[in-house]
C-alpha cells in the first residue's frame, strides 16, 4: 500500500479538488461485490466495514452544518453546448436565489451545468462525487467536493442533507436516484419534500408509463402520482419547492 492509499484508508471520502484518480482499476463497489473477489483486499471483509465507516463519519462532519439544500440528479453526458445545460445553469442560479444550497452527483454533464449556476450565482455549490472507473472527476464548480466510494453512502447523503429534489434529464444513473427517492418518500422512510422532473418532453413518456401500467395494474397507487411535479419552467420549479416548504413545520417562520 503507498502513502497514497493510506491517506485514503484513514480519509474516507475525500475532499478534492484534482483528477488525479487511476483510470481502469476495479473501484471499491466492485470489490465488494464481486463473487470470488480476491480477499487479499484490505485482508477480510471486517477491515472493509471500518472503511465504510469512515464513509458515513467523514460524509456527516462535512456536510453537518449544510444549510437548507437542493439535490439536482441529471445527465453526466449532456454538453455544453446542449440546451439543457443551459437549463442546469439556471437551475442552479435559481435555487441558490431562493436561499437553498446545491447539492449534486458533481460530476460533468448538467451536474456541472447546475453547479455553474450555483457558484456563478454567489451561492453554496456541493459535489459528492462517487470512484468509477472511468470517472472524470470532481468538476471546476463545486465549493465542497466529497468522493465516495460506496455508492449506498452516497446516497444517505443525498437523502439527509437535501429538503428538495430536482431530475434533469439523465440516464440509469439519474433513474436510480429518482427512484429511489420516491421510493423512500412512499415508504415514510424520509420526509415528503418536494420532488421535481424538468423537462416535460424527457420525462413525460415515463409518466405515462407510470399512469398507464403501473397505476392501472394497481402496482402504484393513483397518489403516488402526486409524489413529483412535472414543469419546464424552472420558476415553477423552484417556486413549488418554497410552496411545499412553506406548509412544512421546518420551514415555517416559528420554527425553533
Amino acid at each position: 500500500m503507498n502513502n497514497d492509499d493510506a491517506r485514503r484508508t484513514l480519509l474516507g471520502p475525500m475532499l478534492v479538488r484534482d483528477k488525479h484518480a487511476a483510470k481502469g482499476q476495479s473501484t471499491y463497489d466492485q470489490r465488494l461485490l464481486e463473487l470470488g473477489a480476491d480477499h487479499d483486499w484490505l485482508h477480510a471483509d471486517p477491515w472493509r466495514v471500518l472503511r465504510i465507516q469512515s464513509e458515513f463519519v467523514a460524509g456527516f462532519d462535512a456536510l453537518a452544518e449544510l444549510p437548507p439544500a437542493v439535490t439536482v440528479f441529471g445527465s453526466a453526458r449532456t454538453k455544453p453546448e446542449e440546451p439543457y445545460y443551459a437549463l442546469g445553469e439556471q437551475l442552479g442560479a435559481a435555487i441558490t436565489n431562493a436561499g437553498y444550497a446545491v447539492i449534486t452527483g458533481g460530476g460533468p454533464g448538467l451536474m456541472e451545468a447546475t453547479n455553474k449556476g450555483a457558484l456563478e450565482a454567489g451561492g453554496r455549490s456541493i459535489g459528492l462525487g462517487i470512484e468509477l472507473p472511468h470517472e472524470q472527476g470532481i468538476n471546476d464548480y463545486v465549493d465542497m467536493g466529497l468522493n465516495f466510494r460506496y455508492f449506498f453512502a452516497r446516497k444517505t447523503m443525498f437523502l439527509k442533507y437535501s429538503q428538495a429534489f430536482v431530475c434533469l434529464p439523465g440516464g440509469l444513473g439519474t433513474l436510480d436516484e429518482l427512484f429511489e427517492v420516491l421510493c423512500m418518500v412512499q415508504t415514510g422512510k424520509v420526509t415528503n419534500y418536494p420532488i421535481v422532473l424538468l423537462g416535460t418532453s424527457f420525462w413525460e413518456p415515463m409518466v405515462q408509463w407510470l399512469q398507464h401500467t403501473l397505476v392501472a395494474e394497481g402496482m402504484i397507487s393513483e397518489g403516488d402520482m402526486d409524489l413529483f411535479l412535472v414543469t419546464d419552467s424552472v420558476e415553477d420549479a423552484v417556486a413549488h419547492i418554497q410552496r411545499v416548504h412553506q406548509q412544512m413545520p421546518l420551514f415555517s417562520s416559528d420554527a425553533q
